[in-house]
């Protein structure tokens, strides 16, 4: 078979999703958790869609910066957001496109839990099973300073 009688929409078609609310691959990591709702095989190994909760007064994963943008939409509550040196609360509704390179972060600062959906033009749920290996060792801490004991 050549590459020209190559036709993927036979050999190689997705199934639709429909997931109900909470539905997906959930990562719980101690006071954060993901939920993946798309990745990898899903999309073709083009993007990544995931939900990120953040119990009260609970710090993110810490600044940090990748080649790929980062979007994300407030479903929840108020995640406050990092982009480059500026924190920022994003109330329910928020939309906040993080560009590549860009250094980034997001928290809950507030006394109510917070989500967002993120989507990110890599794939990524490949990486989870190190992330919550390491949030286990690293338990998010407090915003308020004091260090939460998973």
């Amino acid at each position: 078979m050549s590459d020209r009688d190559y036709d993927a929409s036979h050999s190689c078609a997705r199934a639709p999703i429909v997931l109900p609310p909470s539905g997906g691959r959930a990562y719980p990591m101690g006071r954060i958790s993901a939920i993946f709702k798309a990745d990898t095989f899903e999309t073709g190994h083009a993007y990544s869609i995931s939900e990120w909760w953040l119990e009260p007064d609970t710090q993110g994963p810490g600044p940090h910066s990748h080649p790929e943008d980062d979007v994300f939409f407030v479903i929840e509550g108020t995640m406050s957001i990092l982009v480059d040196e500026t924190w920022t609360d994003a109330p329910t509704g928020s939309f906040v496109l993080v560009p590549g390179g860009t250094t980034h972060d997001f928290e809950n600062r507030t006394a109510k839990r917070a989500g967002v959906l993120n989507f990110s033009p890599a794939v990524f749920e490949p990486e989870m099973k190190g992330i919550a290996e390491w949030f286990a060792e690293h338990p998010p801490g407090s915003t308020q300073g004091s260090r939460s004991v998973g």
